[in-house]
């Protein structure tokens, strides 16, 4: 087993131990395995040749779980931020002209405006404008991730939205699932893993030098 396998293989393990101790309610199993994921994700990532801002995205994700793993406000502001860099780091990566998707775009609109007018008036007050920024920003990840690198990329940011949206509707107090933490990190893997993936295997399947890895590596420095 090549070593970029070996590290997916730890990464699977890593994502089961943490999902099964969630829906076991074993807070250490999550509170060791979380911190495991994004890296073990990000060093994948890199041995398959991944571009360097694939990799910023989910190290930004790594430091996103840390802070999660608090429920402080600064904690989740710090998190939130940490996110909000990795979706920076995934626009930049997906900037180059892909398809255009009127009616996505349409229903990524619809989907933001509804939730963060739903959710504005049970926020805390201090976290309005930031939750509305950062949404902002997590929806034209995924909608550009789906135009730039095809389906898998396009499910991944979709994924991510809900997991986020998930975590909204908790910090605005609304009614939850059993288990919501464990809803939010499977949609989250789930996500994260298919972003890593899809933008891998479109990178792979273009052709000629103009559609290298070499060309979305040089997006940075």
């Amino acid at each position: 087993m090549t070593p970029k396998h070996l590290l997916l293989s730890a990464f699977a393990l890593a994502a089961a131990v943490d999902l099964g101790s969630l829906a076991a309610g074993f807070d250490p199993g999550h509170t060791l395995a979380k911190p495991l994921l994004m890296p073990l994700l990000a060093g994948y990532a890199a041995l398959s040749g991944a571009p360097r801002l694939l990799v910023a995205a989910l190290l930004f994700g790594w430091g996103g779980d840390v802070f999660l793993l608090s429920d402080a406000d600064p904690a989740f502001l710090a998190g939130m931020g940490s996110f909000a860099a990795g979706h920076v780091c995934y626009l930049l990566l997906f900037r180059a002209p892909g398809t255009q998707r009127p009616l996505l775009l349409a229903g990524y609109g619809v989907a933001l405006t509804a939730t963060v007018v739903a959710l504005w008036p049970d926020l805390p007050a201090e976290l309005r404008v930031p939750v509305a920024g950062y949404s902002l920003l997590l929806t034209a990840m995924a909608y550009r991730a789906g135009g730039r690198f095809g389906l898998l990329a396009g499910l991944g940011g979709a994924l991510f939205m809900l997991s986020d949206t998930l975590i909204a509707t908790g910090v605005a107090e609304w009614p939850q699932p059993p288990r919501p933490d464990l809803w939010i990190m499977l949609t989250y893997i789930a996500a994260q893993y298919l972003l890593t993936t899809g933008t891998l295997r479109a990178l792979e399947a273009r052709p000629g030098p103009a559609a290298t890895h070499g060309e979305v590596r040089s997006t940075t420095p």
